[in-house]
This record gives structure tokens, sequence and C-alpha cells, in this order.
């Protein structure tokens, strides 16, 4: 049998024995006392429990105090609470649901009310994790079909030239790798998040979306551009945004609409101001297009192109360092620096 463990809080000693007698009647409930506030808080530091019974009046950390902590605690948030009080008013009554409690029960407890109150409590918490799980399963599923969906958008533009159909691809797992180690560092942290990194990699293979508007006369040229010529390739970044927010329009999520349209317009723009299209210089850069910079330049020079040859690794990290601080962030190349064989591996 899987007993529930049922963690029950009170300063009255007489309270503490009247409860686990109460609760050691039920087969499947395991009752665990505990004193005070302090030593609730004690205890989830290394266990967990399916239910707590907190009273609310204890000395030196009340009720109020202990569910406080325990719901700012990821490893707690999800415990379901019960107050024990012997106060039924309704203010009380309003007091311990406002503070996240499931339910509360008066003091002398009544045993066929407080075995139903937590047996409920913990059914509905268990429905409550699983429908939880269900749908993070299904978003799971719904971000991978979208994403799928965007690289194969992405290398249809990119496959015109066969020899750049995986470059979104690799740039996609690149930026990732130094998002990871940005984010390990604590670089950025109002702006570096799981959940920004996560959107910067599912918008990187959008980059070059753009190219798409560019004539293959002008993007496929064997040799060097002209000046004119360069003019034109460089437009695919405010077509990119464009064309991002005419097809990604209805979006519901505008995080990633705006993520995607950021790297799209501003991947090509340099630390040092002297990028294009708008010269904007150093943090003015959108971060996510700070990262995508570093990935797109470093699998431009290594790979073959219709209009060079690949250069040699130890020549790509050469010329990516000269850069640091001038085309890069150099914080975000450090990050790169560190993790560089990583990277070769991807």
């Amino acid at each position: 049998m899987n007993k529930k463990t049922i963690v029950i809080v009170d300063d009255e000693k007489s309270n503490l024995v009247r409860a686990r007698m109460l609760l050691e009647e039920e087969e499947d409930l395991n009752p665990v006392l505990l004193n005070s506030g302090m030593q609730c808080i004690k205890y989830f530091e290394t266990k967990t429990a399916d239910l707590i019974l907190l009273d609310i009046m204890m000395p030196e950390m009340d009720g109020w105090a202990v569910i406080s902590l325990l719901q700012s605690n990821p490893k707690t948030e999800h415990i379901p609470v019960i107050f024990l009080t012997a106060d039924s008013s309704p203010e009380t009554e309003a007091a311990c649901f406002g503070a996240g409690g499931v339910d509360y029960a008066v003091k002398p407890m009544q045993p066929a009310s407080v075995i139903s109150r937590i047996r409920r409590a913990i059914e509905l918490n268990e429905y409550r994790t699983d429908l939880a799980a269900k749908v993070k399963s299904q978003m799971e599923y719904i971000d991978n079909i979208k994403y799928d969906f965007i690289l194969g958008m992405a290398t249809l533009v990119e496959g015109r030239d066969e020899n750049t159909g995986e470059h979104v691809k690799r740039t996609a797992e690149i930026v990732k790798a130094i998002g990871k180690e940005a984010l390990r560092r604590g670089l950025y942290p109002d702006v570096l998040t799981e959940e920004y990194l996560n959107y910067t990699y599912s918008a990187a293979p959008l980059h070059d979306i753009g190219k798409i508007k560019i004539s293959d006369t002008v993007l496929l040229k064997p040799g060097k551009l002209t000046e004119e010529e360069f003019d034109i390739v460089k437009k695919h970044t405010t077509y990119g945004r464009e064309i991002i927010e005419t097809i990604l329009t209805n979006i519901e999520d505008k995080t990633f609409l705006r993520i995607a349209a950021e790297i799209a317009e501003f991947h090509h723009e340099k630390w040092n101001g002297k990028g294009y299209p708008k010269h904007l210089i150093e943090e003015e850069i959108p971060l996510c297009a700070r990262i995508m910079a570093i990935a797109d330049v470093y699998d431009a020079l290594k790979e073959k192109r219709c209009y060079k040859e690949p250069f040699p690794l130890d020549e790509v990290y050469e010329i990516l360092q000269e850069d640091s601080g001038v085309h890069f962030d150099p914080e975000l190349m450090e990050c790169f620096t560190a993790i560089k064989d990583d990277i070769k591996d991807l």
C-alpha cells in the first residue's frame, strides 16, 4: 500500500497526539508530527509530504509565515495545506484561502470531517498535478510541430544553395550552446533566462528568411559582390522582419514573434555600431541577435559557399577572436571560446 504522508504542525502536544491517533486509524495515512513552524521548514529541506495540516497560532513562526516560505520554494509550493484554527469566523476563513490554503479545519478536529478534507485535498492535488503534466506534454508536442515547420520553412530558403541547407540547423544548435554557457555564467540576468534561450533557439532558423526576396542572380553569385549588389543583399534583414511579422502575425506567443523578428533584422549588427541595417551599438542590439551573430559568422566561415572555400578552423577562431569587441559582444565571445571544442563536435 502506498501510504500518504501527512505532516501535522502544531505547538500544542495534545493536539499532535490527537491528530496522530486520528490518522493512524487510517491504514493509508502516515502522520509526521512537528511542534513548530521552524521544525516544519527544516523538515522539508530533505523530505516531502502529500499534505500539511498547519496550525495558525504558533510562537516564533506562525502558520502564515510557514505557508509563505513553503510557497516560495519550488520543492514545496505544490504541497496542499489545510489550516488548523480555533477561530471559525468568516474573516479567518477568508484569510486561510487568501494565504494559499486549500481548506481549513476548526479545532478540536472532528474525525470524519478532517479525514474527508484530507482525502479530498490529496485527490484534487493529484488530479491537478496529472492534468498539469498532460498539458505540459501536449504543449511540448505542439512546440515540436511548430519548430519542425519553422525549420522546414527556413531550410527551403537556405536550400536554394545546396551548400547552406544545413546552416539553419547547425546555427540553431550553436546558439543554444552559447546561450547555455552565458546562462551558466549569469550574464545579462535581466534578459537571459531559460525561457528566453528556448525562444531564441526556436527562432534562430528564421534568421535568413528574408533571403527569399533576394534574386538568385545576386544571392548565388560565385564571385565578389559589387557595392550595389551588397546593398541588395543587406535588405534581407528588413525583409526578414517583414516576412515574420506578416506570416506569423496571428501567432499567440508574441514573445516568440518579437525575438524571431529581432534575430532576422539585427543579426548583422556589430558591437561597434558599424553593422546593418540600423547601426545599433553594443547592448542596443538585442541579446538574441548578438548570440546569433557569432553562430552565423562561425558557421559561414568554416563551410564552403558558392563565393568562397571553407576557412581552416584555426583561422576561423582567430578571425572571431580579433572581432571580439568589434563585431561581437566580448562577453558572449568569451562564452564561445570556452566551449569551442563542444561546438566543433556539434
